[in-house]
């Protein structure tokens, strides 16, 4: 081994700084998804292309729903306005590599939050808005009552899905065959199901609620109580950038401390008056947890403001406020039987 002498030993040293230095100068750090939507002047958010209660079109062509509320909320911290953002319609097919490739910002589109799709997909999903199942819609023709009766049914279901893999566990756990209608997209599978290509059609309950309403006779058809998986849908963001997936992360652990510490867009001039400490916290009043994520200091009043706590939220658009009226279940809060649960502001 050859001896470096002290001299030789600082000149290289110094002259790696030297060049650390001058990479550094010719290679400025690429900007952020948060710096970059602060730029553009706009969020963009990647919804599906028509559920029920998530992510549809009004009458005025204006997009409404669970999913566009969280969007707005997500707008409404990192650029001040709830209205700016610009709503990317995708199939089950596409979401994921619009995400990938920056066509998006941010997915908020009833996706499951599954291991391979972290792991093997490069994404990270932002926690839980909404805990669902998967579920089957029958033809009453049928004349069944559980899905353990549908041996040898016609179903309708979408590809590439969590679903279709779900619906296969589910049969061959239970000894069943099943004739598979495969289709591109939700809305095909369902126009398949309404024109009588398949008995059944199986997507997640909350969506096969809305869907039951669109049928010419809903009368016709119904949502069986079986449920056959664990979909815990919630925003995906891509996971090589931790600062932008944190914001988003906080976006959804807000709208749910609010609801828990009382804190709703009607009275949100009470909160900003308020000397509880949680509450101040949770106001920007104290901590200083806005300086920390990279937005103001009243982000979180932002996200509430912008269309509601997550109780708020969920009746206008899936519960009692809405068409489709479905319970909170596990969607309500930990401290009042249901699963939903955030890390505290502080």
């Amino acid at each position: 081994m050859s001896k470096v002498s002290w001299s030789n030993a600082s000149w290289l040293a110094r002259s790696g700084l030297c060049l650390a230095a001058l990479v550094g100068f010719a290679l400025p750090a690429v900007a952020g998804t948060l710096d970059t939507v602060k730029q553009r002047g706009t969020l963009q958010c990647g919804v599906s292309e028509g559920v029920v209660g998530f992510s549809e079109k009004d009458a005025q062509g204006s997009w409404r729903g669970f999913d566009v509320d969280f969007c707005r909320a997500v707008a409404a911290v990192v650029l001040g306005d709830a209205g700016k953002v610009a709503f990317t319609p995708l199939s089950a097919s596409q979401r994921f590599d619009a995400l990938k490739a920056g066509t998006v910002d941010l997915l908020a589109r009833n996706s499951t939050w599954t291991l391979g799709r972290e792991a093997e997909l490069g994404l990270a999903f932002a926690g839980i808005t909404y805990h669902d199942g998967q579920g089957f819609l029958a033809k009453r023709a049928l004349k069944v009552d559980s899905a353990l009766s549908l041996d040898k049914a016609k179903i309708c279901v979408e590809a590439g899905t969590t679903t279709q893999l779900n619906l296969a566990d589910f049969f061959k756990a239970n000894s069943m065959t099943y004739e598979e209608k495969v289709h591109p997209s939700a809305a095909e599978a369902f126009a398949a199901f309404e024109g009588g290509q398949c008995d059944v059609l199986t997507r997640d309950q909350s969506a096969l609620h809305g869907e039951r309403l669109r049928l010419a006779k809903p009368a016709e058809a119904i949502v069986l109580p079986d449920v056959i998986s664990k979909e815990p849908l919630g925003p995906v963001v891509r996971s090589d950038d931790f600062p932008w997936f944190t914001v988003v992360k906080w976006v959804n652990f807000a709208l749910v401390n609010a609801e828990e510490l009382g804190v709703s867009a009607a009275n949100l001039d009470d909160a900003l008056k308020s000397q509880k400490p949680d509450v101040r916290r949770f106001t920007g009043a104290e901590g200083g947890f806005g300086k920390a994520l990279g937005v103001e200091a009243d982000w979180a009043v932002r996200a509430v403001k912008a269309g509601g706590n997550y109780a708020e939220i969920y009746e206008r658009n899936l519960g009692t406020g809405s068409k489709l009226g479905i319970p909170r279940g596990l969607n309500q809060l930990w401290n009042m039987g249901g699963v939903l649960y955030a890390p505290p502001l502080r």
